[in-house]
């Protein structure tokens, strides 16, 4: 018989960082353990991980907590809609499965073995902010930067993102940006082809999700390589799912366990992907070491070169202790 708790945990930002929902300076997470009646010293421990307004199995604390109370009482319910809390569960039970500890998956990466490419992520803020982010992540050994951009004016985060290409050439710094959703169907073209200039890898979400014909029109006019991301949230079954790559065509999918599904719901995604020769990469939703240790080892099961979202290990203050190094633009666990 396997008995089921959780318990809340509140982290802080060492730095207010800025995203698309707004500033942030703590992150809210839940931590489901699991273990069996008669192996009580063997947990397996998940994080269940949201971002308010993003996550969309989130309205309040309070109906979040009351589903993870019935969860813990019947660990086999269905939870397609509530996605960061099947990520939480399907980590703990792998984790239980393995025996606890840290380990989730058995390959390579869990072992010491592999190290995984990673960006560094530039947050939105002020001009100077911004800079001072990318000189810092260029000093710490970083060739692939994923900027997020739409909180000041375009012209501005062009300007920054020139001042890199002055000094870097795209053989030497890749550059990615995610607009979130920030331009409209009727600019993003005008705005994809003043980034194409810049050599820029690829720019997720241009546009708002649910647009699919619109966003179809943007994949094959655009000169610059579409990502999609919000786009898949909230599409659960396999048929959507088919009908949304079919429909759009992405070049890449940009896949994160606690808003996509789950292990299982990436899982799904991914071999939609590859059967359609669209490449994919896995980031954090701003988890714990926890929760980034668990996606880590999930991405670890594939052979998959393109750098990673996982570079969040070092956003808080009062992260949990880890054996995950970043290091010269790669994480690796250490052993």
């Amino acid at each position: 018989m396997i008995k089921a708790q959780f318990h809340k945990k509140t982290f802080h930002f060492k730095l207010p960082s800025g995203t698309s929902r707004g500033v942030l300076t703590e992150k809210h997470a839940w931590f489901i353990e699991i273990w069996k009646k008669d192996q009580p010293s063997i947990i397996g421990i998940g994080e269940c991980s949201i971002i308010p307004g993003l996550s969309p199995d989130f309205e309040t604390f309070e109906l979040y907590e009351q589903k993870l109370i019935d969860v813990c009482k019947n660990l086999s319910l269905d939870l397609q809609d509530w996605p960061s809390i099947k990520f939480g569960v399907e980590c703990a039970m792998l984790n239980l499965k393995n025996g606890g500890g840290n380990l989730y998956f058995d390959n390579p990466f869990s072992r010491g073995q592999q190290k995984i490419s990673i960006n560094g992520l530039i947050w939105m803020g002020s001009k100077d902010f911004m800079q001072q982010q990318i000189e810092e992540k260029i000093l710490l050994g970083f060739s692939v930067l994923k900027m997020k951009i739409g909180s000041i004016d375009f012209e501005t985060e062009l300007n920054i993102l020139r001042t890199i290409r002055k000094k870097f050439s795209s053989a030497e710094i890749t550059l990615r940006v995610d607009a979130n959703g920030a331009f409209t169907a009727e600019n993003a073209l005008n705005k994809l082809q003043s980034l194409a200039k810049l050599d820029i890898h690829s720019v997720e979400q241009p546009i708002k999700a649910g647009q699919y014909k619109e966003m179809q029109k943007l994949c094959l006019d655009s000169p610059l390589k579409i990502a999609l991301d919000e786009e898949l949230i909230g599409v659960n079954e396999l048929e959507e799912k088919i009908q949304l790559l079919d429909t759009i065509q992405p070049p890449f999918i940009i896949l994160k366990p606690s808003l996509h599904g789950g292990i299982s719901g990436c899982e799904e995604w991914i071999q939609l992907a590859e059967e359609r020769k669209i490449e994919w990469w896995m980031t954090s939703a701003l988890e714990s070491n926890i929760g980034l240790n668990a996606i880590c080892q999930f991405v670890g099961e594939y052979d998959n070169e393109l750098p990673q979202g996982l570079g969040t290990g070092s956003l808080y203050t009062d992260n949990i202790t880890s054996d995950l190094v970043v290091k010269r633009g790669q994480i690796y666990l250490s052993l």
